[in-house]
């Protein structure tokens, strides 16, 4: 609020701080209000205390409300999924988002999602046996990642998910809606005796573009719904119910983020896919109106305060996750992730969508993945299957990138996939092109899995999934505790952004109300924190 200093002045214990250090420190005091008041002196900030008409206290020239960080997003995504701050952790695939991770940020009141993508079943039951016996009662989601070459991972995921009692899903990368999602949703729908609907199993949509955001928007389709019906997989009730709600309570508008992305700047990409959802409520008159979270160039606490700023109900992080002691990858590749710069970054062929010539995006600084990736989709897009090759490129593939004959490759891919999804096999069968995109396929997959395990002698090769916000989380943090990757854990990460989010947001009001800051007091600087202090600031 803005005031002159005829109308309100302040009352409080000590005096003012007009040096520098005590106003920042002032300014950090986020769970108090915030009075810049007129001193003999110069402006002075003081924490605390009241303003009152007349009197002979300093006169106030601007005051901000307390600002802790949970009051930053949505009070009702946080009441719906049980956290404590509007700040969630997404998935990183093949387990880089791992148990260890979702655990921690459980522990201090935050929201993550299990990097299931990639893994197999047995690995992902291991952590959902580790949720249940070390956060009890505490909140987490898992990763359904759309799989339209491999139908039947994504079916048996949801059946895993089901029988494990999962109530919260991260959907991510989807190109439209399939039948094992719908029924994930609709399986948890019940009515309770006030008539009031549940939605027993929650679903956070991961999105980019304006039509899938739309169909997660909407009700079930009828058709999708008809069908799990009549296949036994929801019942009647469920069937009824599924049209009196959206497909996901809460969509993520992700912009240029790490892994599968359109690169979409988030302040285009936010208020479209916002407006959307304002015009679907209108239409559908939803009980709970579906909250619009934000994702993508997330680094640093100027980044996420505009972000709640723009309407946010939440934030979602990813990049800067990977580099914490949590996350499932190696040291060497946090290492590597600890240097990257804002234009440390490139697009490379996907391997779980390698044939449709989707990319994702990924670390260039230390690696030739991107630009062999590349080559190979190249020549996929050039040949019609491995012995199509010419003989220099198949040997220099055979030397330089596979190191191994691609007749062992191909072997191997027939062990995998026997095991794994047979049917990619039997497409494979009278398809030399489809033979030699397994193949290829092989080395993008064994590229991320080195870096994950850090082997060293594949180092040239790793494939690490990265967007710009950790080049500006690096160069944030540049000369705090945190530049050193040992010194990085999730919850301190996570507090840091928040905190320091709520920091900006209340330096932004000042500006609003007319009040000019010296640079040296409005950079918000993470210190190391006691563990009591942050488990204390989680709740």
């Amino acid at each position: 609020m803005s005031t002159t200093p005829e109308t309100l002045r302040w009352y409080g214990g000590g005096y003012p701080s007009t040096d520098p250090a005590g106003i920042q420190q002032v300014l950090a005091q986020l769970e108090q209000p915030c009075f810049i008041v007129s001193t003999a002196q110069g402006a002075g900030a003081a924490a605390g205390g009241t303003a009152a008409a007349g009197g002979d206290g300093p006169a106030v020239l601007a005051a901000v409300p307390a600002l802790p960080p949970h009051r930053l997003g949505s009070a009702a995504f946080r009441a719906a999924h049980g956290v404590w701050q509007s700040y969630m952790a997404g998935a990183m695939a093949g387990g880089i988002a791992s148990a260890d991770l979702v655990i921690a940020l459980a522990r201090h009141g935050f929201l993550a999602s299990f990097g299931a993508a990639g893994l197999l079943p047995k690995t992902i039951e291991e952590a959902l046996a580790r949720f249940a016996a070390e956060i009890p009662g505490l909140p987490y989601a898992v990763n359904l990642i759309h799989s339209p070459s491999e139908e039947r991972l994504e079916r048996e995921a949801v059946e895993l998910f089901l029988r494990h009692g999962v109530r919260c899903v991260e959907a991510s990368a989807f190109l439209g809606l399939t039948p094992h999602l719908v029924r994930y949703r609709l399986a948890g729908l019940r009515r309770e005796p006030s008539g009031r609907i549940v939605a027993g199993h929650r679903v956070i949509a991961k999105v980019s573009r304006s039509e899938t955001a739309e169909r997660f928007m909407r009700p079930a389709p009828t058709a999708m719904v008809d069908a799990l019906l009549r296949d036994g997989l929801i019942t009647p009730e469920q069937a009824q119910l599924a049209h009196h709600l959206p497909l996901a309570d809460d969509i993520t508008v992700e912009a240029d983020s790490g892994g599968h992305t359109d690169r979409r700047p988030l302040p285009a990409l936010f208020p479209v896919i916002l407006r959307l959802r304002d015009q679907i409520q209108h239409e559908h008159r939803y009980a709970t109106p579906v909250r619009v979270g934000a994702a993508g160039g997330l680094g640093t606490p100027a980044a996420v305060a505009a972000a709640f700023t723009m309407g946010a109900a939440y934030v979602v992080t990813g990049s800067v996750n990977q580099s914490c002691l949590e996350a499932g990858t190696s040291p060497a590749t946090r290492e590597l992730l600890a240097q990257a710069e804002v234009t440390d970054c490139v697009m490379a062929p996907a391997a779980d969508m390698f044939e449709m010539g989707v990319e994702l995006q990924v670390l260039r600084r230390g690696s030739m993945f991107p630009m062999r990736a590349a080559q190979l989709y190249q020549l996929y897009q050039a040949y019609d299957g491995i012995d199509a090759l010419p003989a220099a490129q198949r040997e220099r593939l055979e030397s330089q990138v596979f190191r191994r004959p691609l007749e062992d490759v191909w072997k191997e891919c027939v062990e995998y996939f026997g095991r794994r999804d047979p049917e990619q096999l039997a497409r494979a069968a009278d398809s030399p092109k489809r033979r030699m995109a397994l193949v290829f396929r092989w080395y993008l997959g064994m590229a991320s899995r080195w870096a994950v395990t850090g082997q060293r002698d594949r180092a040239a090769d790793f494939q690490i999934w990265c967007g710009p916000a950790m080049g500006s989380f690096n160069a944030w943090v540049s000369g705090s505790y945190l530049k050193t990757p040992e010194n990085r854990t999730v919850a301190d990460v996570a507090h840091h952004l928040m905190r320091g989010a709520a920091f900006h947001t209340r330096i932004a009001h000042l500006a609003t109300a007319g009040v000019t800051l010296p640079a040296s007091v409005t950079d918000y600087r993470p210190v190391p924190l006691e563990p009591a202090a942050l488990t204390e600031a989680a709740r």
